[in-house]
């Protein structure tokens, strides 16, 4: 499916990126990913053995997308498309209710989620721009951005961030159509990766999962569940789509939840 494509993953070495960085490889891309962590970065090279170049940099760093494109031009020959995935809680600064919010909690998390977005997504349009090609650009959301669920999933740092990523996506899907860049979004609810770990281990919030993601048994999502949403979106299969949001959430936004009593 993705044959012939030379793509990177900034945020590619653990949870939602590495499984979608595999899934790429096994649909015959060829592709660079970044991670800001050394051990994860190691994992990573290991997962994906000589089918993969791996970065670490910081997604927070002007350089870092613009280093793994240029990589990615100078070994393969080309850049075809970007999925970023990087980003995060910000609950460890102070994230949560506006009435408890921090200053540093909403700066470090919009830096987090949307700033490092912006650099990554700048990066690849100036590249298609100057090479005067198509391309395709996803960005990673949350159900959390237009479904908020406030007794369990109360970051609003977090949630206005990732509809910041919405607004920042359909917005240069927009001016970019007439140069054939794409620029779509998927958006999960929640899903198992190191951030879920305070939820994944809530008898609460896994009752409550369960019947607000109903699909499959009601389960939180694993991160190979979004890969081929993943690859549709990086494929010519999509040439003709811009500017979508895709929920792949179990059911989240259709479904009210039950909490114990």
């Amino acid at each position: 499916m993705l044959k012939g494509k030379h793509l990177v993953v900034i945020g590619g070495t653990g949870g939602i990126g590495l499984s979608a960085a595999k899934a790429f490889v096994s649909a015959e891309a060829k592709i660079v990913v970044v991670g800001k962590d050394r051990s994860s970065s190691a994992f990573a090279e290991k997962q994906l053995g000589k089918e993969g170049i791996v970065l670490t940099a910081d997604a927070v760093e002007e350089s870092t997308a613009v280093k793994a494109i240029e990589t990615c031009h100078d070994r393969y020959g080309n850049f075809d498309g970007l999925y970023h995935v990087a980003g995060g809680s910000g609950r460890k600064w102070g994230d949560g209710p506006l009435h408890q919010l921090s200053l540093e909690a909403w700066n470090k998390t919009l830096e987090l989620n949307l700033s490092s977005l912006m650099l990554s997504n700048r990066a690849a349009i100036r590249y298609f721009l100057e090479h005067r090609q198509k391309g395709c650009i996803l960005n990673l959301a949350s159900a959390l951005a237009f479904s908020p669920s406030p007794t369990f999933f109360d970051t609003l740092a977090y949630a206005t961030a990732k509809a910041g990523v919405i607004g920042f996506s359909k917005s240069i899907a927009a001016f970019y159509a007439p140069q054939n860049i794409r620029v779509n979004v998927l958006a999960p609810a929640l899903t198992q990766t190191p951030m879920a770990k305070r939820a994944a281990e809530n008898d609460q919030i896994i009752h409550f999962i369960k019947t607000k993601q109903a699909l499959d048994g009601g389960r939180i999502a694993q991160p190979e569940d979004l890969d081929g949403a993943a690859c549709y979106f990086l494929s010519d299969a999509s040439k003709f789509t811009t500017g979508q949001v895709l929920a792949v959430d179990g059911g989240w936004t259709l479904r009210e939840g039950q909490q114990k009593g």
